[in-house]
C-alpha cells in the first residue's frame, strides 16, 4: 500500500495540530493506515481519521453543435494521521541551498583603481 502526503495550504495548516494528510487507496482501513505510516516514516500514530473528497464537476463536449455533457473527476480518499507529541513528518521542511554568486567584477576593479589612487596620493606625499 502506498500513502502519499499532501503539501497543501490546509495541510500545512493541519500540521500546527500534529495532524498529516494523506493520498490513500479506496480500500485502506485505519489500521492498515496507521500501520504503513508508522513503518514508513518511523513516528508513533495516535489517531486516524479518513474521508471521501467527492470529484469535482467537469465540463465536456461532443463537437461544435453537441450538447455539452458533465463529468466528474475520480473521487479521493484522504486520511488525516494524528501523530504522537514531538514526532514529525518533513512535508514542508526543506533544506536551503546555499548558493555563491559570482564575484563582481566591476566592484572588483572600482576597489583596485581606489588602491592605487590611495598608492599615488602617499606617494606625492612622500615626495614633498
Amino acid at each position: 500500500m502506498l500513502v502519499r502526503s499532501i503539501a497543501t495550504e490546509k495541510a500545512y495548516h493541519e500540521q500546527t495540530k500534529r495532524t498529516y494528510m494523506f493520498v490513500v487507496p479506496a480500500g485502506a482501513s485505519k489500521q492498515a493506515v496507521a500501520q504503513q505510516v508508522a513503518d514508513q516514516y518511523k513516528v508513533t500514530v495516535l489517531g486516524v481519521r479518513i474521508v471521501i473528497r467527492k470529484g469535482k464537476a467537469t465540463k465536456f463536449s461532443r463537437g461544435k453543435h453537441a450538447y455539452p455533457g458533465t463529468t466528474y473527476r475520480q473521487d479521493k480518499r484522504i486520511a488525516y494521521v494524528t501523530l504522537k507529541e514531538g514526532d514529525k513528518i518533513k512535508v514542508f521542511d526543506e533544506e536551503p541551498v546555499e548558493e555563491e554568486k559570482p564575484a563582481d567584477k566591476k566592484a572588483d576593479k572600482k576597489a583596485e583603481k581606489a588602491a592605487e589612487k590611495a598608492a599615488k596620493k602617499a606617494d606625492k606625499k612622500g615626495d614633498k
